[in-house]
């Protein structure tokens, strides 16, 4: 069983709540709650992804937040990952995210 996604927009921020398995069943779910902010010229917008009711999370999880990073900017994207429990952050850790992402 997947997870579900809950989306707010608001003063130039989109937080993207996730909750029960990020995992690849989520993939569209994923993307459609952030394509309109990475489109065109609209790449301005700050993501904050919050893993509050995340339960677990997979390699394929991984590769969407690569894609948003990507689809939002690369290296000038303002993204961050927030409320992980222990196991989902030593995941992140251990794929270098903290490189990649600000993780609180």
């Amino acid at each position: 069983m997947s997870g579900t996604i809950t989306v707010s927009r608001g003063e130039g921020k989109t937080v993207i709540s996730i909750k029960g398995r990020f995992n690849f069943e989520m993939h569209s779910q994923f993307r459609t709650a952030y394509q309109s902010e990475t489109a065109g010229d609209n790449r301005k917008t700050k993501f904050v992804i919050d893993l509050t009711g995340a339960e677990y999370i997979d390699s394929s999880a991984l590769g969407m937040l690569l894609l948003l990073r990507e689809e939002a900017g690369g290296n000038e994207a303002d993204i961050e990952i927030i409320n992980a429990r222990p196991e989902i952050r030593k995941i992140l850790e251990t794929a270098n995210f903290q490189r990649l992402f600000k993780i609180v």
